[in-house]
C-alpha cells in the first residue's frame, strides 16, 4: 500500500504545476478560474486577488458552480501545494481538460511578495450562528455579510409584518426600520407573533424591536410610531433602504408606498391576506 509521500509523488507527476510568477502572470491576465482549497481559518488571514474559496472536502460538489465549462482553465491552491495537487487530480478526473496547481503554494506566492487580499469575515460567534447559510453556494459567508450589511423597510408591524420582521432578523438583516402607529390588542395575539400578552397596549413598533433585538442582537431596529403618509414618506425614505416589504393593511398606503418606490428606485416586496385566500 502506497504512503501519503508515495501517492503525492505519483500525482505530481500526473498533473501540471505552475511556479508562483507564472502563475501571477495568469492571474493578472484575469486567464484562470482561481480556486483556495485551503480551510477557512487559513482563507481568512489572505488569499490570492479574485480567488473563489471552496474547502478540499467541498470541492466535487461546489466546482460545478464555479466553473460550469470543463475546458475553462483553473488555477488551484493551497498552502504548499500538496492539498491542491490531489485537488488538480481530482478536476482531471471530473472532466475539466486545463487544471494546474500552484507549486510551492500560497506561502510562496506571498514569498515572492505578489499581492495578497484581506477579507473581513464572519467571527467564530457569528459563523455558529448563520452557520446553515454557510452551508449553501447561493448564500455563503459573502452573502450573509451582503445580509449584515443590508437595510429593510417594513411597512407594518401586524399579520404580514410579524413572521416577516422575525425571518428577516433571524436571516441577519443587519437593519429594519418598521412604520407603524397601532398599539398592541388582545385581538392581534392569535397572528401577530412578534407580540405577546405582556406588551398589551404597547406601540407595536417598540413591541416588534424587544422581539426582533432579543431574537438577533446583530439587528438594528429603527422604530417609526407613525403612519406612513405624503407627509412623511420623503423623511423615512432618507435614511437609506435597500428594500421596502409592504405589510400594509389598506390600498392608499400600498400605493403610496409603490409610488415613493417607484420614484426613489427602490425594491418593493408585496404581500396580501384575505381570509384563504393570498397574494
Amino acid at each position: 500500500m502506497p504512503t501519503y509521500r508515495e501517492l503525492l509523488q505519483q500525482v505530481r507527476s500526473e498533473i501540471s504545476e505552475l511556479d508562483a510568477s507564472r502563475a501571477r502572470e495568469l492571474v493578472d491576465a484575469g486567464e484562470p478560474v482561481v480556486v483556495d482549497v485551503r480551510e477557512q481559518d487559513e482563507w481568512d488571514e489572505g488569499h490570492i486577488p479574485g480567488a473563489v474559496h471552496i474547502p478540499r472536502g467541498h470541492l466535487e460538489s461546489r466546482i460545478e458552480r464555479i466553473a460550469p465549462d470543463p475546458s475553462q482553465q483553473v488555477l488551484v491552491y493551497c498552502s504548499a501545494g500538496n492539498r491542491s495537487a490531489f485537488a488538480a487530480k481530482t478536476l482531471e478526473e471530473m472532466g475539466y481538460d486545463d487544471v494546474a496547481s500552484l507549486a510551492g503554494g500560497f506561502t510562496d506566492w506571498k514569498r515572492n511578495g505578489f499581492p495578497v487580499e484581506l477579507q473581513a469575515g464572519l467571527d467564530a460567534q457569528r459563523r455558529a450562528r448563520y452557520s446553515r447559510h454557510l452551508l449553501i453556494p447561493e448564500v455563503g459567508e459573502q452573502g450573509q455579510l451582503k445580509l449584515l450589511d443590508s437595510k429593510i423597510l417594513l411597512i407594518g408591524a401586524g399579520g404580514l409584518g410579524s413572521p416577516a420582521s422575525l425571518y428577516l432578523a433571524a436571516a441577519g438583516v443587519g437593519r429594519i426600520g418598521i412604520v407603524d402607529a397601532d398599539v398592541v390588542d388582545e385581538s392581534n395575539l392569535q397572528r401577530q407573533i412578534v407580540h405577546s400578552t405582556e406588551r398589551l397596549g404597547e406601540a407595536k413598533v417598540e413591541s416588534a424591536k424587544r422581539t426582533i433585538e432579543a431574537l438577533n442582537p446583530d439587528v438594528q431596529v429603527v422604530a417609526y410610531k407613525e403612519r406612513l403618509t405624503s407627509e412623511n414618506v420623503e423623511r423615512i425614505l432618507a435614511d437609506g433602504w435597500d428594500a421596502i416589504v409592504d405589510g400594509a393593511d389598506n390600498f392608499p398606503t400600498r400605493y403610496l408606498v409603490n409610488d415613493a418606490a417607484v420614484w426613489h428606485d427602490i425594491p418593493v416586496v408585496h404581500g396580501s391576506i384575505y381570509r384563504f385566500e393570498g397574494q
